[in-house]
């Protein structure tokens, strides 16, 4: 059984920073692929970055150059730095685990609010 835990957002004035973390429960960590994707109010949820088992990342255009994706393979933890948030980063952001089947945590609220 994997369970994804999700913790790192908050309240953040636009142009701020956050870095969110997701630990993981169980043996697969090292081997799984790993991503964060979020949920903005009312909408659909879309992906923000990806990182491979060897530490190969992919950004989509949401986050590029703003966000960095990173992952340490003995705490079993995924990390998303995020930089100059804007407001419409304001979103549900969820971590996700693929080994052949998709886990997912509850995620972690980040508001990006003046």
């Amino acid at each position: 059984q994997v369970q994804l835990v999700e913790s790192g957002g908050g309240l953040v004035q636009p142009g701020g920073s956050l870095r969110l973390s997701c630990v993981a429960s169980g043996s697969v960590f090292s081997g799984a692929l790993m991503s964060w994707y979020r949920q903005p109010p009312g909408k659909q949820r879309e992906l923000v970055a990806r990182i491979s088992t060897s530490g190969s990342t992919r950004y989509w255009d949401l986050a590029t150059g703003r966000f960095t994706i990173s992952r340490d393979n003995d705490k079993k933890t995924v990390y998303l730095q995020m930089n100059n948030l804007k407001p419409e980063d304001t979103a549900v952001y969820y971590c996700n685990l693929f080994l052949g089947v998709n886990y997912w945590g509850k995620g972690t609220q980040v508001t990006v609010s003046a």
